[in-house]
């Protein structure tokens, strides 16, 4: 309720002026750790594409975990993060946080979810024995598979391989 201007008030008490604030500046990134939606690769080898939520994906591989079809030699850990580095990768392409199918696709491309062929289970005991360990191994597991796998969806992955199951060794960026 505003005050009559007949009634005494003082100094302090009288409305003033509201601060008015200058327009602020348009935003850029330009702290390290800013997302930027469409990175330069070729600044620096094997240094990923960041994207967000990327911890999430750890949590999507472990609830796969069940459904994996390992050997004896092969450890269930590296599997899975290898599994994730990819996933982390395909999500990054498309700038989001990873979802199921990133590391589900993964998984499909190295036969962990159905039956593997004698040549796949050779390959991916190779490709992965340790990985869970070792940084440099895992960003050679995601920068081995080509884009344009990672860039088809998943039922479109499942039917390649239905249709020719050596198709694998393209899909995956595996050579014989």
């Amino acid at each position: 309720m505003t005050q009559p201007k007949f009634a005494p008030t003082l100094e302090s008490g009288e409305v003033r002026d509201i601060l008015k604030l200058p327009v602020p500046e348009p935003w850029t990134t330009h702290r390290p750790a800013d997302y930027r939606p469409a990175p330069h690769r070729s600044e620096r080898p094997n240094g990923g594409i960041p994207g967000p939520d990327q911890g999430y994906a750890l949590y999507l591989a472990e609830r796969l975990h069940d459904r994996l079809r390992l050997t004896g030699n092969e450890r269930a850990d590296d599997v899975l993060v290898g599994a994730v580095m990819i996933g982390l990768r395909r999500a990054s392409l498309f700038g989001r946080a990873p979802v199921t199918a990133d590391v589900e696709l993964a998984l499909e491309l190295f036969g962990y979810l159905d039956e593997a062929l004698p040549d796949q289970i050779e390959a991916r005991e190779q490709h992965f024995s340790g990985a869970a360990h070792d940084y440099w191994q895992q960003r050679d597991i995601a920068d081995g598979v080509p884009e344009s796998t990672l860039r088809l969806t998943l039922p479109e992955v499942r039917r390649r391989l239905a249709a020719d199951p050596q198709a694998w060794r393209a899909l995956a960026g595996v050579s014989a």
